[in-house]
């Protein structure tokens, strides 16, 4: 599974990184700390899955659903944000988002969704 890595905060990429890559059949194909850069990355590295955050520099999480959702291969997409707002939730999950998440309390909870994947199960 090709996973990506959009969030501003080196430190919670880090976080992210250890997690996924002691997954056996998880590969991190990129990761970006900006809006453009994350739309850019996804689109041409094609990710399985996309780990996203809302709050970035040059916009936000959600015009990163807007660009990449609708394209051929669409990548599953995990919001993970410090700003769980049920605003911020009902329009990620309008755009494509499908599954939205709150770092401060779950945070385990990209992984579980990530071994579901990995063993065929419904994520």
């Amino acid at each position: 599974m090709k996973l990506f890595i959009a969030d501003d905060s080196e430190v919670m990429r880090e976080r992210i990184r250890e997690v996924v890559l002691a997954m056996e059949g998880v590969e991190l194909v990129g990761e970006a700390g900006d809006v453009q850069s994350s739309i850019k990355g996804i689109l041409n590295l094609k990710p399985d899955v996309v780990i996203l955050d809302i709050r970035m520099p040059g916009g936000n999480g959600l015009d990163v659903l807007r660009k990449v959702k609708g394209h051929p291969k669409t990548p599953l997409i995990i919001v993970l944000t410090n700003y769980p707002f049920q605003e911020y939730k009902e329009i990620a999950t309008k755009l494509g988002a499908e599954h939205f998440f709150d770092k401060a309390i779950e945070f385990d909870e990209v992984q579980k969704v990530l071994e579901k994947m990995l063993h065929g199960k419904e994520a």
